[in-house]
This record gives structure tokens, sequence and C-alpha cells, in this order.
């Protein structure tokens, strides 16, 4: 093998490498951006818009030599711009884009280290022809990126099995928060690129040969690097989890006290209904006395205020549901008590994907809210006026 075809060699190698990474990107990103009732036609558009993107990109880097770190912005900020195509927020999109790179990069960096003890090992000897050299470096170089490519995936695999396990909705803090140790990890390996080989005139400094000890320090720390994501991941996960358990006990603390209001309510409303059965027997009693004595204009006039006493138990707002008939109903009338005036616009939507019990927590708390700032203010300026819409 002469010089050409070791050239040849290396320039393949290196593109099916390019064609590779970006299999894996767009394999990276697939589950985060694919419906399960998504048309496959839209799906292969864009897992082919993640590939090609990484593609062209690192192709025209091998053409031009742009700095590989500026390469890599140029992918990212492509591909945030693409964010609502691929169906995915933009902070998503960078976080799982700068994820992808710092274990690419890591991946490189260890296997430096391995490559450099290989040519080690392969140094050349006396007897030794141009063309075996040549043959050597070239195995040498593709031994190395198929061990790259084999750590990379396992590295990915991980992250991804890991990223899966929980959807996370990142803002702006979050994402600072999530891509501050991959950060580092990809300025720790582009600046360890940079002192690897020192080229100074006809004087080249190599680090592994300057400090051998380097040659075990950099592959643990990017292994540290990489062990810190995982870490950080399951971290943000956990503080999801504690958030979400959070919540969901104060809506059931919520529940719980709506429930307690409605069992008071209830055990006023049987209080009021025996304290009338026992009214109601006076009341026959009088009206058959009035009957007997020949008092009927009496009876007729005791009726009427016998009516006006049954309007208490009166539902005078109609919502369209039972349920939040009572809930308005009754805030109504402690509205009334405190002096406040109160209206009411509102009506049940007429939709199944609401759940009568959700509706009427969300209009106790409302108006309980209402209430109590109805409070604070003076006499005279207080109202509620509760109004409801639905929008598709």
């Amino acid at each position: 093998m002469n010089e050409a075809d070791y050239s040849l060699v290396v320039n393949i190698t290196i593109k099916i490498e390019v064609l590779l990474f970006a299999v894996f990107m767009a394999a990276f990103f697939y589950p985060f951006m694919i419906g399960r009732k998504e048309q496959w036609k839209s799906r292969l558009k864009k897992v082919l818009m993640v590939f090609l993107t990484y593609t062209v990109m690192y192709f025209v880097n091998m053409t031009t030599s742009i700095y590989g770190w500026l390469c890599m912005i140029i992918v990212l900020v492509l591909l945030a711009a693409m964010s609502k195509i691929l169906d995915m927020d933009r902070e998503y999109v960078l976080f799982l884009g700068v994820i992808f790179f710092c274990i690419k990069n890591l991946s490189v960096l260890i296997m430096r280290s391995i490559s450099y003890f290989l040519e080690k090992r392969l140094e050349h000897k006396a007897e030794m022809t141009v063309e075996i050299i040549f043959c050597n470096a070239a195995l040498n170089f593709v031994f190395v990126v198929v061990l790259q490519i084999i750590l990379f995936s396992v590295m990915l695999y991980a992250a991804a099995r890991l990223l899966k396990k929980k959807a996370m909705k990142l803002h702006i803090k979050e994402l600072c928060f999530l891509l501050l140790i991959p950060m580092n990890g990809i300025l720790f390996v582009n600046i360890i690129f940079n002192i690897l080989l020192i080229v100074n005139g006809n004087l080249v400094i190599q680090l592994y040969e300057q400090f051998p000890v380097f040659l075990g320090i950099v592959p643990v720390a990017a292994i540290l690097f990489y062990a810190g994501i995982l870490i950080t991941i399951v971290s943000y996960q956990k503080i999801i989890g504690l958030q979400e358990e959070k919540e969901k006990y104060f809506v059931e603390q919520h529940q719980v006290h709506a429930m307690q209001e409605r069992m008071e309510e209830v055990e006023q409303f049987y209080h009021g209904i025996c304290q009338m059965k026992h009214e109601m027997k006076n009341h026959l009693t009088n009206i058959k006395g009035l009957a007997r004595n020949g008092n009927y204009g009496d009876i007729e006039q005791y009726i009427d205020q016998m009516d006006e006493g049954m309007n208490v138990f009166e539902l005078t707002i109609k919502t369209g549901n039972t349920v939040t008939d009572v809930i308005v109903n009754d805030k109504r009338k402690a509205a009334e008590n405190q002096g406040i005036q109160f209206q009411s616009a509102f009506s049940y939507p007429k939709s199944d994907g609401y759940h009568a019990y959700d509706i009427g927590i969300i209009i106790s708390n409302l108006l309980q809210n209402a209430l109590e700032a109805c409070e604070k203010m003076a006499e005279g300026k207080r109202y509620i006026y509760l109004s409801g819409r639905q929008k598709k």
C-alpha cells in the first residue's frame, strides 16, 4: 500500500463515519419527534431532515475545513430553526443536540488515547517496508474508527434510554441547568484536542509523550463527564417526579377540602329538611285548625307565607349541571349574606371531555377566592361576576 492508497482508505472511512454519525443522530431524535398515529411519509421526512442536516454540514466541513465546533453550532442552529417542523420544542432540540455532540466528542477523545497506545505498539521497525507501514497505519485507523463507533453507539443508547423514561418539558432555566456539564465536556474535549499535538516550526510536541500520565487521566475525565451527564438527567427526572407528586398532593388536598365543604353543606341541608319537616307538621296542624273554624281566607294567606319560606330551597341560578348548580347557588347565598352583589352567566360546557366533579372544584375555588378578596374591600364596591366561555 502506498501513500495514495492510504489517503483513499482514510477519506472513505471518514465519509462512512460521517454517514454513520448522521444515522445515529436521526435515530437519537426519532423517539422524541414522532407521533404514534403519524403517517410514515411525515416520519420519513423528519428523519431525513435531521440526517441531511448533519451529513451536508460535515461533508461541507471536509471540503472547506470549517472548525469542528463551528460546524457543530451550525447544525444545532439549523435543527433548532426546524423545531416546529420536527414537532419538538426548540429547547429540547438544543438539549438533545448538545448531548449528542458531547457524547460524540467524548467517545472520540477516549479513542485518541487508545489510538496512541496502538500506534506505540505498532512502531515502525527497521525491516518494515513503506508499504507495510502504510498498511498497518490504515488498518489501525479503520480499527480505531470502528471501536469509536461501537463506543459511541453504546454511550448514546444508554443516554437515550434514560431520556425516554420520562418526558421533560424544558424552559430556558432548566435548559441552562441541564447543559452545564455537556457544554463543559465539549469545551474540555476541544481544549485537549488543541494541545494533543503542537507544531512549532520543526518542533513537534505530543501531549502523551511529554506527559504520559495524561494517557490515563484524559479518558477517565471523559468518562466522568459522561457519568455527570447521565446523573444530571436522572436527577432532573427525579425532580420532575417530585414536582408532579407535589402538584398531585396539592390537587388532592383541594379535593379533600372541597369534599369537606360539601359534607358541611349537606349536613346543613339535611338539618334544614329536618327543621322544615317539623315545621310542616305544625303548619298542617294550624291549617286543620283554620279549616275546622271555617277561616278559609286565613288558610290562603297562611299558604302564601309557606310558599315564601319554601323559596329558600330553590336554586335560582341554573348552569346546566346539578353539581355546578349547587356550588354556584351556595356561593351566591354566601355572597348575599356578606352584602356582596352576585351575578352569573356561567353555563356548563357541552362536551364529554369534562368531568362535573373537576369543573365543580375549579368553580368552587374561584368563587371562594373571590369571596375572600371581597371581604378586604369596602362595602358598596363588592361584587362577583361569574362567566364562562368554551373554545372549540
